[in-house]
């Protein structure tokens, strides 16, 4: 080893070294993930695909992301979990790249999913990883941080979808994280570090928090994951379906949508995010519900937003989307720490894997066509507006989950 590669590594802690390489993987995830919806126009009129087929196509990927959940699940709870997660990289890379090669609907559905079963590696233990590093109370200011890649990446691939399709034909955007996502791989191979299991945690782990069986009778556990199985629903069918809506209903061109819905994504995801994560961490001194109470007011304040989106003239669309999509991202950092809290170490990754499989079954597999469905029998208003009804929903089970949060102890001091 050089003396360059030498000092670097001991320049960066284990925790935070590990930390900036998973935020660089789940920001490339969700590029790719959400390039689709903003190049959907282009791609759907160059496949002669329908409303109900496009909508297909996120319900493939997320199919055979729940298919390999449980797999992997169980895999992270009992090996080391930084070969799978450069394993999970490097193939949903791969089938970045092969995007080159899709000429027709059903060789990009296959694309699809298997760029599914990559990033269930990835979704899974990057979160069990990170509690492994920071104890209870931090959590919820660590996966804040951690998923702002949510809003970045996804505005950067409705832009890089909309507009490179625009200029250079829809398949040329995918490359946009193919090559970066190997590179990252890399790194996280040579820098990435394994914490020992638990070593972060300080809650008594008991039957219900850190058994295989004791997770399907953990209350705190099981809200936390409906109501956000809910809440997917909702955000998945409008995140695959807002920038056509707002092509087709507030006549915007199919790169002003697309960058429109970025722009407002990365803006609102960053302020939303990062309010939401402050507001939660200081309410959490004062009460240990704050995780669940924190995301129940984001879902209510999100739904008089959305009935205009949907329903209201078409020069509210973009400023009642606006509002929505901040209110919405205030409950990312705080409802992913309620999951990983209320489970210990010994079954993080299984419990992750059970929530993932949730709330994309439940949520956002099917929601995209099931809008797609509704828009070609109907209108794409109706099928949009099928949202708030799991809006509701999802307020109503975190409401009820909020009982069952469970008390945090004070952690050691935490290293980032």
């Amino acid at each position: 080893m050089t003396t360059t590669s030498r000092s670097l590594r001991a320049s960066l802690s284990p925790a935070l070294g590990t930390f900036l390489l998973l935020i660089g993987l789940n920001l490339l995830n969700f590029i790719d993930r959400y390039i689709l919806p903003g190049a959907q126009p282009l791609i759907q009129a160059d496949l002669h695909a329908t409303d109900q087929q496009m909508g297909a196509l996120t319900t493939a990927l997320f199919i055979f992301y729940m298919l390999a959940a449980p797999l992997t699940g169980w895999l992270g709870d009992r090996f080391p979990r930084k070969p799978l997660i450069i394993t999970g990289a490097v193939l949903w890379s791969l089938a970045t790249l092969g995007t080159a090669w899709v000429h027709d609907y059903w060789t990009l559905y296959a694309r699809h999913a298997l760029v599914g079963v990559g990033e269930a590696t990835f979704a899974i233990f990057a979160p069990a990883v990170l509690a492994d590093f920071y104890p209870e109370r931090d959590r919820n200011r660590i996966l804040s941080i951690f998923y702002l890649a949510i809003p970045v990446g996804a505005a950067l691939g409705y832009v890089a979808g909309g507009e490179l399709g625009t200029l250079w034909g829809w398949r040329a955007p995918f490359f946009i994280c193919a090559v970066p996502g190997l590179v990252i791989a890399a790194l996280y191979g040579w820098l990435g570090r394994e914490p020992e299991r638990g070593s972060s945690d300080h809650v008594r782990p008991t039957a219900e928090r850190a058994t295989a069986l004791g997770i399907l009778r953990n209350p705190a556990f099981l809200t936390a994951t409906m109501g956000l199985a809910t809440l997917t629903f909702a955000m998945g069918g409008i995140s695959s379906w807002v920038p056509t809506f707002l092509h087709r209903n507030a006549g915007l061109s199919v790169a002003n949508a697309s960058l429109t819905v970025g722009a407002i994504t990365v803006i609102d995801g960053i302020a939303g995010t990062l309010v939401g994560g402050w507001i939660a961490q200081i309410w959490l001194r004062t009460n240990h519900r704050a995780l669940y109470l924190l995301s129940f007011w984001s879902v209510v304040l999100t739904l008089p937003c959305g009935a205009l989106i949907f329903f209201g003239p078409p020069a509210w669309a973009i400023p009642s989307l606006f509002a929505a999509e901040f209110f919405l991202f205030l409950n990312t950092g705080p409802l992913n720490a309620a999951i990983v809290n209320s489970v210990s170490a010994p079954v993080r990754a299984t419990a992750i894997s059970i929530n993932l499989f949730c709330i994309h079954f439940f949520g956002d597999t099917f929601s995209p066509q099931i809008i797609g469905a509704i828009s070609d029998r109907t209108n794409l208003r109706l099928g949009l507006g099928a949202t708030l009804v799991f809006l509701v929903i999802s307020a109503v089970i975190l409401s009820i989950g909020a009982r069952y949060a469970p008390p945090l102890e004070e952690p050691a001091p935490a290293s980032v």
